[in-house]
C-alpha cells in the first residue's frame, strides 16, 4: 500500500484521505436508501468540521455525547440545512447543560427514568424529541472487553429492563439502545433482534428506535446486506423509524498518522524515538490495548530488522509497538500509521508539553491541506 504525500509536510500529522472517506460514506448511503433507516455520525469518535460538508451529503445528521459536541455539530454540520438532525446524549445533564441545549439539539436522549422525569417535560415543551436509553443486556463489544462494553456488569449506561414499566412513556419518542463496539454484522443483527424479542412492548409505545453505534460498516467482511435486512424487518414489524449512529464505522481506514523518526537507540533491542506518541496522540494504543498497522512494516520477525517504536515523552510506557522493516530505521525516516481517523485527534493531550499533531486533508486530487496547525499557545491556553 502506498500513500502519496509531499515530502516536506510537518509531522506528526493526522491526515484524512477524502477519497477513502467518501467511499466509506457511500456504504452508509446504501444502508439508508436500501433500509429506510437514518444514519447519524457519532461525533465522539470523529469530529472534523473541515469534512462535514462531504459527510452531510450522505448522512442524516449527527449524534453528540454532550453539550459541546452538540454545539459544534449545530454550527458546522450543514448549519443551513434544516433536514439535518442534531441528537445529543449524556449519562447525566446538569441544569446548565440542559438549558443550553435549547435551540441546539433536535433530539435529547436521557440515560435514566430519573433524568427523563426531571427534564423530559421541559424538552417536550420546547419542541425537542425525547429519547430514553435502555440497557438491553446484550454484550457484543469486540474491542477492549468490558472497557468498551456498554452492557458490561455494573454499567452506568441506560435504564435497566426492570425499571421500564414505571417509565412515563408519554414523554418518550425514541427508544435508544447502544450495546456494540467495532461489531460485525452478526452483532448489529443480534442487537436488533434482541430489541424486537425482549422489548417489543416498549417499541410499540414510541415512534423511532435508535440502535446506537459500534456498527463497523466498512470493516472488511461486514455483511451490509444482513444489517439492511434486519433494519427493514424491524421497521416493517413495528412501524417505527430506525436509526443507527456509527462513528468509527464511517471512517475505518480513512486516515493516517504521519510521523518521523527523531532518533534511534539501543537497549537490548533496537528502539526508534518518534515525534508521535502513544500516550499523547494514540491513547487507545495503551487503553485497549492494540498495535496499529504501519505501512510497509511487518510483525516482529517478519522482515529483516525488528524495532520498538516509542514516543519522546518521559512516560516509560509510551510505546506504540514492535515492528519489523526491510531496512533499519534512521532519523528522518517517515513512519505512517494506518486507521487513524477514529478516536484519534478527538482524544489527544499535551502531556509533557508534547505538541499536538497537525490536522490535514489529502484531497481527492492529491492536494495536501493543513486544516489546523497547533502552537505553544494552544498548550499554554489549556493550562490557564
Amino acid at each position: 500500500m502506498a500513500i502519496r504525500l509531499p515530502s516536506s509536510i510537518q509531522t506528526p500529522a493526522y491526515v484524512i484521505d477524502v477519497a477513502k472517506l467518501r467511499a466509506n460514506l457511500e456504504t452508509a448511503a446504501h444502508v439508508r436508501e436500501a433500509s429506510g433507516a437514518k444514519v447519524l455520525l457519532a461525533t465522539k469518535s470523529f469530529a472534523m468540521p473541515a469534512v462535514f460538508p462531504v459527510m452531510a451529503e450522505y448522512l442524516d445528521g449527527t449524534t453528540a455525547s454532550g453539550l459541546y459536541e452538540a454545539k459544534l455539530a449545530k454550527a458546522t454540520f450543514a448549519p443551513d440545512d434544516a433536514s439535518k438532525e442534531v441528537h445529543v446524549y449524556s449519562p447525566a445533564y446538569t441544569d446548565a447543560e440542559f438549558a443550553a441545549l435549547e435551540g441546539v439539539a433536535d433530539h435529547v436522549y436521557f440515560n435514566s427514568a430519573k433524568q427523563l422525569a426531571k427534564y423530559g417535560p421541559a424538552a417536550k415543551a420546547r419542541g425537542q424529541h425525547v429519547a430514553l436509553r435502555i440497557n438491553p443486556g446484550y454484550s457484543n463489544a469486540t474491542l477492549g472487553g468490558e472497557l468498551y462494553d456498554p452492557c458490561a456488569p455494573g454499567s452506568r449506561f441506560g435504564e435497566t429492563a426492570s425499571e421500564l414499566a414505571g417509565v412515563d412513556w408519554e414523554l418518550v419518542d425514541t427508544l435508544h439502545a447502544h450495546a456494540l463496539c467495532e461489531s460485525m454484522a452478526d452483532g448489529s443483527v443480534g442487537l436488533i433482534e434482541k430489541i424486537a424479542a425482549d422489548f417489543g412492548e416498549y417499541v410499540q409505545k414510541v415512534s423511532s428506535v435508535n440502535f446506537g453505534g459500534g456498527h463497523f460498516l466498512n470493516k472488511p467482511g461486514y455483511e451490509v446486506a444482513s444489517l439492511i435486512g434486519a433494519l427493514k424487518a424491524f421497521q416493517d414489524r413495528f412501524g417505527v423509524q430506525a436509526y443507527i449512529e456509527p462513528g468509527g464505522g464511517l471512517v475505518v481506514d480513512a486516515g493516517y498518522m504521519v510521523s518521523t523518526v527523531v532518533d534511534t537507540h539501543r537497549n537490548a533491542v533496537d528502539l526508534a524515538i518518534m515525534d508521535a506518541s502513544a500516550s499523547c496522540h494514540m491513547p487507545d494504543v495503551l487503553e485497549v490495548p492494540y498495535t496499529p498497522r504501519v505501512i510497509g512494516a511487518g510483525a516482529p520477525g517478519e522482515k529483516a530488522h525488528d524495532v520498538v517504536l516509542g514516543g519522546k515523552t518521559c512516560m516509560t510506557g509510551d510505546v506504540i509497538g514492535t515492528y519489523s522493516f526491510d531496512e533499519k530505521l534512521k532519523p528522518g525516516d517517515r513512519v505512517i500509521f494506518e486507521d487513524m481517523a477514529q478516536y484519534s485527534f478527538v482524544k489527544t493531550n499535551t502531556f509533557n508539553g508534547a505538541p499536538l499533531p497537525d490536522i490535514a486533508l489529502l484531497h481527492e486530487d492529491g492536494r495536501y491541506e493543513v486544516v489546523k496547525a497547533f502552537e505553544y499557545g494552544d498548550f499554554a491556553g489549556r493550562l490557564g
